[in-house]
This record gives structure tokens, C-alpha cells and sequence, in this order.
């Protein structure tokens, strides 16, 4: 199955598949109400802590994704969502201005190592 990332403040395309929210925090300015996602897995994302280390710093990037690894591998949270990304198409979906260097492309990495 494919795996894609997307901002939320994007409009949803039929080609997402079910669309998730990666984020521990709600996205600034997006209503509940009028959001089109399928979960909000708050729990796959990088902790309080490492997120404010990180701070979307490009030269963190490695460091970043090694810890955010370490912390979310062999949780229920992931594992849950390896067996979903193996029975349908996935986009992952963040709120960072920051498009390539993000938890959401991190995630992706990683659920694609275990496919």
C-alpha cells in the first residue's frame, strides 16, 4: 500500500486514502468540525520533549528521526498503525510550515522500512 504525507491545510484529493493526523497537538486555525481526516493518532507522534528539541532545526534532521525511531518503535500506537497501512493506502498529514523535514515524512520512512 502507499504512503503519503500532505499538510492538513491542504485539500484532501481522492488519492489520499485515509487521511491521519501524525500530530501530538491540534493544528492551529483547523476546525474539528470541518476537517476531513479519518484519525487523529496523536500517540505516533514524537514526544513533547523531543518535538521542542527538534524545533524544526534542518541540521537536528538525523538526530530527529533516530530518536523519534527509538521512542515510537514497538509501541501499540505503531504497530496499530503498520498493520493499517498494510491493508490501504495512508497519507499522513502534519502542520508544519516545514514540508520535507517533519515528523509525518519521518513516520512515513519508518512504516515503509516495515513493509
Amino acid at each position: 500500500m502507499l504512503v503519503g504525507i500532505k499538510s492538513i491545510y491542504k485539500k484532501p484529493e481522492a488519492f489520499d486514502g485515509k487521511r491521519i493526523l501524525v500530530d501530538r497537538l491540534w493544528p492551529r486555525g483547523v476546525r474539528k468540525s470541518t476537517i476531513n481526516i479519518d484519525a487523529w493518532m496523536k500517540d505516533v507522534a514524537p514526544s513533547n520533549e523531543l518535538r521542542q528539541w527538534y524545533a524544526h532545526e534542518p541540521e537536528k534532521w538525523e538526530a530527529f528521526k533516530k530518536k523519534y525511531k527509538k521512542e515510537i518503535e514497538g509501541t501499540t500506537a505503531f504497530e496499530e498503525l503498520v498493520k493499517l497501512v498494510k491493508t490501504t493506502d495512508v497519507t499522513f498529514l502534519f502542520a508544519s510550515k516545514e514540508e520535507k523535514y517533519n515528523n509525518a515524512a519521518a513516520l512515513a520512512a519508518f512504516i515503509n522500512e516495515k513493509l
